[in-house]
């Protein structure tokens, strides 16, 4: 039995050598199958494996050679392009440098060769911005920037707080420059006129050259993301013919936006009155209007709005007498049996126009007005352009100005711009010049409203919410002479609140004020030092 045992043993043995050699050479077989000759991988394909692999790296290097050399040459054009653009800034940068210290007339007559055009272009939209071709709509009273009046040699100014004056001397020396700098360009402008001016051409020796003397006034005003507005009007020897020229300063040289001539001879204000009662204050008005309007002017026409009868008879005998002294026929007296409403009044009076489009005045019985104030406005009012809001010049009450009624002067010498004599009407708004297609296609007054005030703030807000312009600024020759206010309980909260405001404001200045309160001190103090000076003669 072992013996047959041992020779099965070396079989299985075999076998199992046999059938792990046949794995071998079969895994042998499958890795030379699958594995790649050992150069392949080093040639890219092709016949011509090692020729064509220099080429294609070549022409890489090539490739990226050029992409290298594109990218630098951009760079380079961008350089120069910040280069040339950064020369320009500094060119415009001199340009105004040099502007700002030339003369004004020099650095006016420069701007149209100099300015490079972007430049050019954006002071332009400056102007579009301000309010010099077409009004800019705005919410309320507040938001309109005033213009301040000025003649060659005085500045009439609404913000004074406590230590400037309603009127002054341009102290300072870069206001005086300013102002200077802006009629002299005027003056450049009117006397070497451009085509574009619409001035005929006439010889050089036949044109009738403008000087200092013939400017009469000047408007301007500042507002800070915009620039300076100036208006300047200058008058030929007949006094009904004006050169306007208007400039703007967008924070930088002076512009010049136009310059016109102004034809006055035939433009006739129809000076609207409403009135009740107050007969020798109309007496008064009537005075002022026959030294001004019928002996200098001659071109007014007066209507006047009585409401009621007590004082009509009388109203009506002082202009009939009025026109015959003076062959006066251009007025009309239109007698209403109502409440009196002043906004009801005027309304009255515009519409009983018909003699087609008219300047209309609208004016209380208590303002003085001067014929310098005439020519104003018609200056600066426009059919379907401008219209006119001046501030009135209120005087205080002569009995405190001048410590007693008795001793104040004739009414013509306190006509004076003086801070303890007046001050600036700047929340009034019933005095105004304004076409009377203006005033009918902007709706007129509120006829609901009853009494004093309110019903002028309305229109004015008409006004400023279209596309008008609305010059607002104080006027030397306009002013509202001193009364006693009476504020009615019928008047809303709101219209006696204003007539309330308007009474405080209206008696005295600060400092008299102060002396009026304090007046019982200073008493005291005056008897201290009357005592102690007659102790001392005793001794």
């Amino acid at each position: 039995m072992p013996r047959r045992g041992l020779p099965l043993q070396g079989r299985v043995r075999w076998l199992f050598l046999g059938l792990f050699l046949l794995l071998v050479l079969l895994l042998f077989a499958y890795l030379l199958e699958c594995t790649p000759p050992g150069d392949v991988s080093m040639v890219p394909p092709g016949p011509a494996g090692e020729t064509y692999g220099k080429e294609y790296y070549q022409a890489l290097l090539q490739e990226q050679e050029e992409r290298h050399l594109n990218r630098a040459a951009s760079l380079k054009r961008q350089i120069a392009q910040l280069k040339q653009e950064l020369q320009e800034v500094s060119e415009k940068l001199k340009i105004l440098q040099e502007k700002k210290e030339l003369p004004g007339v020099q650095g006016l007559a420069e701007t149209k060769d100099q300015e490079p055009g972007d430049l050019l272009e954006y002071l332009h939209s400056q102007i579009d911005k301000a309010e010099v071709n077409t009004g800019a709509r705005l919410p309320s009273e507040y938001a309109l920037v005033p213009f301040e009046s000025f003649t060659s040699s005085k500045v009439y100014q609404l913000e004074m707080g406590l230590t400037r004056h309603p009127e002054e001397k341009p102290v300072r020396k870069d206001r005086r420059d300013e102002l200077v700098e802006v009629i002299e360009a005027a003056l450049d402008i009117i006397n070497n006129p451009d085509e574009e001016d619409g001035v005929e051409d006439d010889m050089p020796m036949q044109r009738q050259m403008y000087t200092e003397g013939h400017f009469t006034e000047g408007l301007y005003r500042t507002e800070r993301d915009k620039g300076t507005l100036y208006e300047l009007f200058f008058a030929k020897e007949d006094a009904s013919s004006f050169r306007h020229v208007t400039l703007f300063r967008p924070f930088g040289p002076l512009m010049k936006v136009r310059s016109t001539s102004v034809e006055t001879s035939g433009l006739i204000i129809n000076i609207i009155v409403p009135l009740a009662g107050r007969v020798e204050t109309f007496l008064q008005f009537l005075h002022n209007f026959r030294e001004v309007c019928i002996q200098q002017d001659r071109r007014i026409h007066l209507t006047v709005v009585y409401f009621g009868q007590e004082g009509l008879q009388e109203v009506k005998l002082s202009l009939e007498k009025m026109s015959s002294e003076e062959s006066f026929s251009n007025y009309t007296l239109i007698p209403v049996d109502e409440e009196f409403s002043r906004g009801r009044g005027l309304d009255i009076g515009a519409h009983a126009w018909n003699k087609g489009n008219v300047l209309m005045f609208f004016c209380d019985v208590d303002i003085h007005f001067t014929l310098e104030f005439l020519n104003t406005c018609r200056l600066h009012t426009s059919p379907n352009k401008k219209v006119f809001y001046p501030v009135v010049f209120s005087l205080y009450n002569p009995a405190i100005v001048y410590g007693n009624l008795e001793l104040a002067p004739p009414v013509e010498l306190q006509l004076i711009h003086k801070k303890d004599a007046g001050f600036w009407r700047d929340f009034g708004f019933g005095m105004t010049c304004q076409y009377r297609s203006d005033f009918l296609n902007i709706g007129g007054f509120d006829l609901e409203v009853k009494g004093w005030g309110v019903e002028d703030v309305h229109l004015y807000r008409k006004y400023l919410r279209s596309d008008l312009i609305v010059i607002r600024t104080p006027v030397s020759g306009l002013f509202h002479l001193w009364h006693e206010k009476q504020c009615a309980d019928e008047l809303t909260p709101e219209q006696y609140r204003m007539c309330i405001q308007s009474k405080a404001m209206n008696e005295a200045s600060h400092s008299h004020l102060g002396m009026l309160v304090f007046r019982e001190e200073i008493e005291a103090h005056l008897r201290k030092q009357a005592f102690k000076t007659q102790s001392k003669t005793e001794e």
